[in-house]
C-alpha cells in the first residue's frame, strides 16, 4: 500500500513575521507544533498549541516552493471560508495571503484518519457525513467551476495512452482501450449536471474520525459543482483502492456510472503517472500509478 507524501516544511521553517501573524490569529505565542505527514502539499500542516491551551491547525505554502500548491491553497481559503458552520468540516479561524505566503488557520480537529483497509463503521460514518454535506451544500454556497472543467483533460487519459502506449501497460487494458475510452467519456458526461458543492478529493487521508465516531471532511482546495452523489463515488473508489466494502456506499447508485467514473480516474492516474514528479512531491507519481493498478480489477470485472 502506497501513500502520497510531500517533502513538507514545518512551523519553524516559516519566516518569523509569518509566524507572528499566525499567532495573532490564534491568540497567543505557539509553544508546540507537530507536523502532520502525508498529503500532496509541500507546505506546512502543523497542529499547534499556545501556552494557555489554544489549539489550531496551520497550513502555509509559498509560491517559491511550489506555484501550483500556492494556487490550490488560495482556492482552499476561498472554499473553506464559505462553508456553513454546522457541517462536518473544520471552521476557519483566519487566513491571509501576502503574495509570498498563503496561510490558512483552522480549528484543530481531535481525531485520526480512518483505518485502511476501511472498516464498516468508518464507511457508514463517511456515508453519513457525505450525506450531511450534500444536503447542506446544495445549491453550492459560492461560485466554483463545474467538476467537468477539472476532469475533462484527465478523463482523456486512456486516449493519450492509446496514442502513445507505454511498454508496461496492463495487458487487459491494452487490449480494451476503446472500451476504456468510451467508459471515460460516459463518466464525464454523467457529471455534466449538478449544483452541489462537492469536495472532489474524498480519500482516507482527507477525513478525520472524532473520538465519538463522527467524521470530519478536511482539505477543500478542489471543491467544484457536481452531482449530489459524486463524493460518494470517490469514497467508493478510495475503498476499492485501499480495501474494504464499496458496496456499502454505492448500493443505491447507478453501477454503470460508478464503473465509468472508475475507468476515467484510472486512465487519469495511469497517464499522469508517466510525468516527472512536481517539486516537493517525489512520491506522487508512484501513488497515482498504484491507484490505477488497484482500480483495474473492478473495471475489468464490471466493464
Amino acid at each position: 500500500m502506497l501513500q502520497a507524501v510531500g517533502t513538507r516544511i514545518g512551523w519553524r521553517d516559516l519566516p518569523a513575521e509569518v509566524r507572528q501573524r499566525i499567532e495573532r490569529i490564534i491568540g497567543g505565542p505557539v509553544v508546540k507544533a507537530v507536523s502532520q505527514s502525508g498529503g500532496f502539499s509541500p507546505g506546512t500542516a502543523d497542529r499547534v498549541a499556545t501556552a494557555d491551551g489554544r489549539r489550531a491547525f496551520v497550513k502555509a505554502v509559498s509560491p517559491a516552493i511550489n506555484e501550483r500548491s500556492a494556487e490550490l491553497a488560495r482556492q482552499e481559503v476561498a472554499i473553506t471560508s464559505a462553508l456553513p458552520g454546522h457541517i462536518p468540516a473544520p471552521r476557519v479561524l483566519g487566513s491571509f495571503d501576502d503574495g509570498d505566503w498563503v496561510v490558512l488557520v483552522l480549528e484543530d480537529i481531535e481525531g485520526t484518519q480512518p483505518r485502511t483497509p476501511w472498516e464498516e463503521r468508518d464507511i457508514d460514518a463517511a456515508v453519513t457525513a457525505l450525506t450531511e454535506l450534500a444536503e447542506a451544500l446544495t445549491p453550492a454556497p459560492l461560485t466554483v467551476p463545474p467538476v467537468t472543467d477539472e476532469l475533462v483533460e484527465g478523463f482523456a487519459g486512456w486516449q493519450r495512452l492509446a496514442d502513445d502506449p507505454p511498454a508496461d501497460l496492463d495487458p487487459w487494458a491494452a487490449a480494451n482501450l476503446p472500451a476504456l475510452i468510451a467508459a471515460s467519456e460516459r463518466g464525464l458526461a454523467a457529471l455534466s449536471d449538478g449544483d452541489t458543492l462537492a469536495h472532489c478529493d474524498i480519500r482516507a487521508d482527507n477525513i478525520l474520525v472524532r473520538p465519538d465516531g463522527r467524521l470530519v471532511i478536511v482539505d477543500w482546495p478542489w471543491g467544484a459543482t457536481a452531482p449530489v452523489w459524486f463524493d460518494r463515488v470517490l469514497l467508493a473508489l478510495n475503498i476499492t483502492v485501499y480495501g474494504g466494502d464499496p458496496e456499502r456506499v454505492i448500493a443505491d447508485l447507478d453501477r454503470r456510472t460508478v464503473t465509468d467514473l472508475f475507468a476515467g480516474f484510472a486512465g487519469f492516474f495511469r497517464d499522469i503517472s508517466r510525468l516527472p514528479p512536481p517539486p516537493g512531491l517525489p512520491s506522487v507519481r508512484a501513488f497515482q500509478r498504484w491507484q490505477a493498478d488497484e482500480l483495474l480489477p473492478w473495471i475489468r470485472r464490471e466493464l
